[in-house]
């Protein structure tokens, strides 16, 4: 067949199954989602949307705003998930320039001298040769394969445009909870400082006693034992304290100790907030970018699908070159001369051992693991909204338990100084009722803590810290 007819053929051919991809075509899994939340109980959750996107503005931390502003400029892992964004953008750029045709410059020289017979040097000639040349080639994307090529590369640049919204929603709570951290183990040296003021103030009124004769030396050991085991607590609080502001400075890409000055002034924890607008569980699956993630790997996946499909197909491929060569002769005079040519192809695969066959296997088992991995990561992360909304309400009732036990020790305790003072009980009950304060004011700092956690935990669960954008045209796509 001429060359020229079997380019005809390709243009047909072309024209006929343009816009035809062999493969699936991908449709978004429709999952069934509960219509509310089985952990709402009581009036402090609420089934209303808000705005998630500063969702830290709420707990009124002026600090803490500033904090997190910092960090999602300059934290190093939000910048690695900026450069791999470029990477995503430059590798889609590149599957799209398959659909062109691919231009080529080429040119040359060469110089050659011949005799008249072997040896000698005389009665020959010269010539010099040059050669330029313009080559071009093109491949008609027939069945598809480019297209799925490109697809798969749009559904993987907006993956990683969805995972730096991922990384931002993480940033933005691990900032917080690093704060609140510094916060409540600030609250927790000031209770562990305060006992122990009370208890040097105990053991001098022991030692006191003791040089009256009026208790053994018993109980002044005892005293300081107590006082003793509250400050051997300081060092490990105070060790955890620089741990979490070191931690908070490498969220905002800081040296260690850069933020000490600002943070050593102290402050307190946020109350918790008297209504939290949870949403509905299809408002937390939208809002989730980690589950847009998984979404759109399915999607990359489904359309490589294609691409390995294609590869089972014929290839036409056209490609051709025009040129101009000079001659130059010492003896003959000079030459100019113009070329030019055409080549269309056919490539089909006949036999190659079950390869391509494979390749297609191994890439649909591939698609059918993201599915799996889209569905496992919703049903996530409908658990994690769950577990946080029923620790919120636990919390809140272990929170009113401590506090009203707090005051019932510090009672106690106030009660077993006056009654030791006279001479009415032993040193051992006011041993115990000092440890007893200790340990309930630190549990009460602790949940208190825990409390805010839990809080920032669900914001996180819901999605908060980002912007869900529109559906992208992959999406709306439906099969033919």
């Amino acid at each position: 067949m001429p060359a020229s007819a079997v380019g005809r053929l390709a243009t047909l051919l072309g024209v006929v199954f343009w816009g035809c991809a062999v493969g699936p075509n991908y449709r978004k899994p429709d999952l069934s989602t509960p219509e509310q939340w089985k952990g709402l109980e009581g009036a402090a959750y609420t089934e209303k949307t808000e705005d998630l996107r500063q969702w830290w503005l709420k707990l009124e931390e002026p600090l803490l705003s500033e904090l997190i502003d910092e960090a999602l400029q300059a934290n190093l892992d939000l910048r690695k998930a900026q450069a791999r964004l470029r990477e995503a953008r430059a590798r889609r750029a590149v599957a799209a320039s398959a659909y062109y045709p691919g231009l080529s410059a080429s040119g040359s020289a060469s110089r050659r001298q011949s005799t008249k017979s072997a040896g000698m040097n005389s009665g020959g000639s010269v010539s010099n040769q040059f050669g330029i040349s313009f080559d071009a080639s093109w491949e008609a994307d027939i069945f598809g394969g480019v297209r799925r090529s490109v697809e798969a590369a749009d559904a993987d640049q907006e993956s990683v445009e969805v995972s730096l919204d991922d990384t931002r929603v993480s940033l933005t709570a691990e900032v917080a909870r690093n704060y609140f951290e510094v916060r409540s183990f600030q609250i927790r040296l000031a209770i562990a400082r305060s006992n122990l003021q009370s208890q040097t103030e105990t053991l001098q009124l022991t030692e006191f006693r003791s040089q009256a004769g009026l208790v053994s030396a018993q109980d002044v050991e005892q005293a300081r034992s107590v006082r003793e085991q509250t400050l051997a607590q300081l060092p490990s609080l105070e060790s955890s304290l620089a741990s979490s502001m070191h931690g908070l400075d490498i969220l905002l890409g800081k040296g260690p100790g850069s933020l000490h000055a600002r943070l050593s002034s102290g402050g307190k924890l946020p109350e918790m907030p008297s209504q939290i607008a949870v949403g509905i569980p299809a408002d937390t699956l939208r809002q989730r970018p980690d589950i847009r993630v998984a979404e759109r790997r399915l999607a990359a996946e489904t359309a490589r699908v294609g691409v390995a499909t294609a590869a089972l197909y014929p290839s036409f491929k056209l490609s051709g070159s025009v040129g101009l060569e000079a001659l130059t002769q010492a003896l003959a005079g000079n030459g100019l001369g113009f070329f030019y040519s055409l080549l269309a192809g056919v490539t089909a695969p006949i036999f190659q051992g079950g390869r391509l066959r494979a390749q297609l296997e191994a890439q649909d088992a591939i698609r059918e693991q993201a599915l799996f991995s889209y569905e496992q990561t919703v049903l996530s992360a409908l658990r994690e909204v769950e577990d946080v909304l029923v620790a919120l309400v636990r919390n809140r009732e272990r929170a009113e338990a401590l506090e009203r036990a707090v005051e019932a020790a510090k009672n106690a305790a106030m009660l077993a100084r006056q009654r030791y003072g006279a001479g009415v009980i032993d040193f051992q009950s006011v041993v115990d009722t000092e440890r007893s304060v200790l340990s309930l004011e630190d549990s009460l700092a602790s949940t208190r803590a825990e409390g805010v956690f839990a809080i920032i935990r669900l914001y996180k669960a819901m999605g908060g810290g980002w912007s869900p954008k529109a559906e992208s045209s992959q999406d709306r796509k439906e099969s033919p």
